[in-house]
């Protein structure tokens, strides 16, 4: 995804990639195409680089173990500056480039930011109700027959000592 910057004009200018996952590197959860947009503002010798992400996950939810297929959507922001980066810039969003540079590539960025998207906690749906702790049924799809309300005989020597507490 490289985009040619050598006698750009200023003012705004509009890319668009499409390209399979793998050719960044993206694996599993990613499948398919990913769409980016790209808006560069040239003020200047700064390029204000503003980018949306789209690609198709398929994730195993947290509650329930199914596979679910869900949209990644992310964007970022990037400034492109010439000339040497200094030693006390700290940036993740500023880049460098050289006098000489001709063109961008934004392939790193792109996959770097869609890795950093994958959400923490994946769920089919947010009234997921998860697995049954004794038999392992989707709850889901259905109740099971346990009995849920029968406690489970690991926890009876701390059950003892709380009545014993209360007790005293």
């Amino acid at each position: 995804m490289k985009i040619k910057i050598s006698n750009l004009s200023d003012g705004s200018h509009q890319f668009r990639f499409v390209e399979p996952v793998n050719t960044l590197g993206l694996e599993s959860p990613f499948e398919g195409n990913i769409e980016v947009d790209v808006e560069i503002n040239k003020v200047h010798n700064q390029l204000i680089l503003d980018s949306s992400i789209l690609v198709n996950a398929v994730y195993e939810c947290d509650r329930c173990a199914a596979s679910f297929y869900s949209p990644l959507r992310t964007e970022y922001k990037m400034v492109y500056m010439p000339g040497m980066e200094p030693l006390d810039t700290a940036s993740d969003n500023i880049a460098y480039l050289s006098v000489e540079a001709d063109s961008i590539d934004i392939s790193s960025d792109v996959r770097d930011f869609t890795i950093l998207a994958i959400p923490m906690k994946k769920l089919c749906s947010e009234e997921c109700k998860g697995l049954c702790p004794r038999c392992g049924k989707n709850l889901n799809e259905g109740d099971c027959s346990c009995n849920i309300d029968e406690n489970d005989v690991r926890w009876l020597p701390l059950m003892e000592l709380k009545n014993k507490l209360n007790t005293n």
